[in-house]
């Protein structure tokens, strides 16, 4: 997989305001949020997309999820709600090409998205 963004982001080549950092994940700020909390969690094991998630993902797909859910407590968030979202491919709105979870509030949201 060609060096993406997220992976500079990991290797500490480009900042990012970090709010989650252990052996498996990291969790920054999205430079183009899409509302108030935005925050994108990501595997720093390079996965492209979300068909590229193999059985062996399942507990690191799993930990990103717990990992959004702590932050949204964090952002004081989690009580009104919030989404969670992964896109797959050009279609699916995925811009960066390393599995990604987009979590985003403190808003109300609308379906569809928009």
């Amino acid at each position: 997989m060609a060096a993406t963004i997220f992976s500079k982001i990991i290797a500490g080549e480009i900042p990012a305001d970090i709010l989650y950092d252990d052996e498996q994940i990291l969790a920054f700020r999205d430079i183009a949020p899409q509302g108030p909390t935005h925050v994108l969690v990501i595997p720093k094991k390079e996965i492209a997309t979300v068909d590229d998630v193999a059985a062996e993902d399942t507990e690191l797909v799993g930990a990103m999820i717990r990992v959004a859910a702590q932050i949204a407590r964090d952002e004081g968030i989690a009580e009104d709600g919030y989404r969670l979202v992964f896109n797959c491919r050009e279609h699916g709105g995925q811009e960066v090409e390393h599995l990604h979870l987009h979590l985003i509030g403190g808003r109300t949201m609308s379906w569809p998205p928009g």
